[in-house]
């Protein structure tokens, strides 16, 4: 059997819940949060990305969260809260559900950078601007 990229979605919108800006901005203020910013480098390069939020592509997610693989990332821990988002919010739905499978239990999904940057979240600048 089969499954497609909807059916695979479903489940991750299912299973890692959607945070509002306001919301993520709460989380992020009590601590112990991580925020991943899974686009690919060169989107965000363009556009800059959440303050303080790390960059771990799509792609690499996996090897940056297991502490056992030789390129974990220490800033990835089970115990913090984990807010990921990218592009439109599919990529960090996807990526939510593997951090889940792989153990992380509060993880959260912000969905689209540009609602947080619309919404009056810090940004970092993108080198040579793109973001304030």
């Amino acid at each position: 059997m089969t499954t497609s990229v909807k059916q695979l979605l479903d489940a991750a919108h299912a299973a890692v819940p959607k945070v509002t800006p306001a919301q993520a901005r709460d989380m992020i203020g009590k601590g112990n949060t991580l925020v991943v910013d899974v686009r690919d480098a060169g989107e965000v390069e363009k556009t800059g990305r959440i303050a303080d939020a790390v960059n771990v592509s799509r792609g690499m997610l996996e090897f940056r969260a297991d502490p056992e693989s030789p390129y974990h990332d220490k800033a990835f821990a089970k115990d913090k809260t984990v807010i990921l988002y990218c592009a439109s919010g599919g990529r960090s739905a996807l990526a939510g559900k593997t951090l889940k499978d792989m153990g992380y239990d509060k993880v959260f999904n912000l969905g689209a950078f540009k609602d947080w940057a619309e919404s009056g979240g810090p940004t970092s600048a993108a080198p040579g601007g793109g973001a304030r």
